[in-house]
């Protein structure tokens, strides 16, 4: 049995005076021992967080407690360490940036497309009539994805509004959207029906909870996740790669940072030119001489910046 666990949830639901409840939820995550990421929004919580077994179990069974996040769905990891290193827990104006100028116009509680349990997903997604989204930005798409899904060129959800036009040639379709954990579908999914698509689906749970339940088939390559492991495994069935190393197009699933920290881009690389560039995506950035060492993992802790007063409540120091 593994000693430690990591958690990937998240819930819309209001919460009142959300700053403050930041800084308490916070002391109580460390109470708990936990380390992770959670963003808290006055719209709900969205996080991350690992610890051990039984925190782990302290923790949901306090979530649920709260009848403002009693419908939180937990996907849950066994992991032989912790997948981060400190806990934070920050207030932000939405826990997915939607990028629009009023986020008010979008509410997942009132509109949102139809939640697709993965065995229905899984029945559905080879359907004549229907088209496979994925939401994600091109990082974690480039890295693994659903077989035949539609992709969309952005950098970050935030990009997702301006892309919808591309998508019109579907509008006649049924629209499955699909995501990491399903947090992002649930705002993608609604901006969709008002913008006039009919039919639009999402997969509850994510890509994490479609490998649990579907064994993740179809699915290929590795899923993204935003902690210290990088990416997981998915599926069980017929499993493949799919990512390239940026530098020699050789197929490989490992990702990494740019050594260089005024880059810092975020591409795979296979271990061969990793070892020759020291980590770096170019030769150029090789040489700068901010390059941080490479010890063949690509990744690096960020170094702590001066914060104010007001931050350094909600931020671990």
């Amino acid at each position: 049995m593994e000693k430690y666990q990591t958690l990937l949830y998240y819930c819309y639901s209001p919460i009142e005076n959300a700053e403050e409840f930041a800084a308490e939820h916070l002391a109580f995550c460390k109470s708990l021992n936990l380390v992770g990421r959670i963003i808290v929004a006055d719209e709900g919580l969205n996080g991350t967080v690992s610890g051990t077994v039984e925190s782990c179990k302290q923790y949901m069974a306090s979530i649920h407690a709260d009848e403002r996040f009693a419908k939180t769905d937990f996907k849950i990891d066994d992991v032989e360490e912790p997948s981060f290193i400190k806990m934070h827990c920050r207030y932000k104006s939405e826990i997915v940036h939607s990028g629009l100028r009023n986020p008010d116009l979008i509410d997942p509680n009132k509109e949102t497309g139809i939640h697709l349990e993965p065995k229905d997903f899984l029945e559905m997604k080879d359907q004549e009539d229907v088209v496979v989204l994925d939401v994600r930005s091109n990082y974690e798409h480039n890295l693994g994805r659903f077989k035949n899904a539609v992709t969309l060129d952005i950098e970050n959800f935030r990009d997702f509004p301006a892309k919808i036009n591309e998508l019109a040639q579907y509008k006649d379709k049924k629209i499955l959207t699909y995501c990491t954990g399903g947090i992002k579908c649930e705002k993608a999914s609604a901006l969709l029906l008002k913008e006039g698509f009919k039919e639009v689906y999402q997969l509850h749970g994510g890509i994490i909870k479609y490998g649990k339940e579907a064994e993740g088939k179809d699915f290929e390559g590795q899923c993204y996740v935003f902690d210290n492991r990088v990416a997981v495994d998915v599926n069980r069935v017929n499993p493949t790669v799919i990512s390239t190393c940026r530098n020699c197009g050789t197929k490989t699933n490992k990702m990494i940072n740019c050594a260089n920290p005024e880059c810092n881009e975020h591409f795979t690389q296979c271990d061969a030119c990793g070892e020759q560039l020291e980590g770096c995506c170019s030769a150029a950035c090789q040489t700068h001489p901010l390059k941080r060492e490479y010890d063949g993992t690509g990744y690096y802790v960020k170094i702590p910046q001066p914060v104010n007063t007001k931050k350094r409540i909600l931020t671990e120091s």
